[in-house]
């Protein structure tokens, strides 16, 4: 081997090491610029609707983002929390019933079929006997209430994630005020005869998340909406907190949806049993309408990406980077997806950009 290619070997490994040391700031970075790119967008469209300078959008952009905050604060939050504080104190309760009936059922099937051939069948004491070594209700609503604390403990570091916070929040503040110089800065570190392709793909990934954040926003919007209105018709308590939690887990496509279904279902397990399978349905109902109606609607210009790419990239990045790598794998996902049909399969398998430029 020659000196000069062991040292391109030697120089990769290291660098794959640092990034790879360097794995957390990487996706801190990365959500500072989906933040940034959001504030640009929206700055860009205050621009161009009243006309005005760049930097007066953006002062109305943060302006008017500070305000919808202050007012969720104000009223929206302290009902939520309250709302979802109960939620979580009903799980363990929810649990035990859910136990309780499908003892109950398999007891009553057990009777139907088996009476005619065991006549002291119906002395439960002997299914008890048979079931001794499943856990009961009590112990799966322990159980549950334990991982339950395990998780809030695990993620409730508050002094690392406000350093977080302030960390996305000040970078993506500093991307927004100059984003072309940014670019340029990045667009420096490729090589000369490819910084004009350079440019064109970076302001695809710009295009592509500006379309996926905007597409991600109405769809939430959506959920929000239609998971009160259904909610509130069923009677189920605890409307608001459902609403939220559907809207916001609603980012995390496959998973958030999941996990968004576990509450509402147990408010209505511990009202009445056939509203939880209202609940259910109506939340297979709304992920159709949104996966298969409103998303594909709004997000026509969208980088499409195929389910199992999807949840891949979510299995992948959540290795990688943590719950943080799971909340931004699709827009990570749908840059990635650009680089590689841009640059790997348009410049280097169909036109080999640059073995005509070297």
């Amino acid at each position: 081997m020659k000196t000069t290619s062991f040292l391109s070997i030697t120089a990769l490994i290291i660098s794959v090491l640092i990034l790879w040391g360097l794995r957390e700031i990487i996706i801190l970075f990365f959500a500072a610029i989906i933040i940034a790119m959001a504030l640009c967008t929206i700055t860009g469209k205050i621009r161009v609707f009243l006309k005005i300078p760049r930097w007066v959008s953006l002062v109305l952009t943060i302006i008017s983002i500070l305000l919808i905050s202050s007012i969720s604060i104000v009223i929206i939050i302290p009902q939520f929390t309250s709302e979802f504080q109960e939620l979580i104190n009903q799980i363990p309760s929810a649990v035990s019933k859910l136990w309780e009936l499908s003892i109950n059922t398999f007891f009553n099937f057990a009777e139907i079929i088996y009476k005619d051939n065991i006549p002291n069948l119906s002395d439960r004491t002997i299914l008890t006997n048979k079931i001794s070594m499943i856990p009961d209700g009590a112990t799966l609503a322990s159980g549950v209430t334990d991982s339950i604390t395990k998780l809030v403990g695990l993620v409730s570091n508050v002094g690392i994630g406000i350093l977080q916070l302030f960390f996305i929040i000040s970078v993506s503040l500093m991307i927004t005020l100059q984003p072309n110089s940014y670019r340029e800065v990045a667009i420096l570190l490729v090589p000369s005869f490819y910084r004009r392709r350079a440019r064109t793909i970076l302001l695809r990934c710009g295009n592509a998340l500006s379309s996926w954040m905007a597409g991600v926003l109405i769809s939430s919007i959506f959920v929000v909406i239609i998971t009160s209105v259904g909610l509130y018709l069923l009677g189920i308590k605890l409307v608001i907190a459902n609403a939220l939690i559907a809207g916001v887990l609603n980012v995390i496509p496959n998973v958030g949806p999941t996990i968004s279904t576990i509450f509402p279902l147990s408010v209505a397990l511990l009202d009445t049993p056939w509203k939880a399978v209202a609940v259910l349905g109506l939340y297979i109902v709304i992920q159709n309408i949104e996966s298969y109606v409103i998303t594909p609607s709004i997000m026509h210009k969208q980088v499409k990406l195929l389910p199992g790419l999807t949840i891949t990239a979510q299995f992948i990045f959540t290795i990688l980077f943590g719950p943080l790598g799971l909340l931004l794998a699709i827009p990570m996902a749908v840059v990635i997806q650009v680089f590689v049909k841009e640059i790997i399969i348009n410049d280097i398998l169909e036109k080999n950009y640059f073995s005509t430029r070297m």
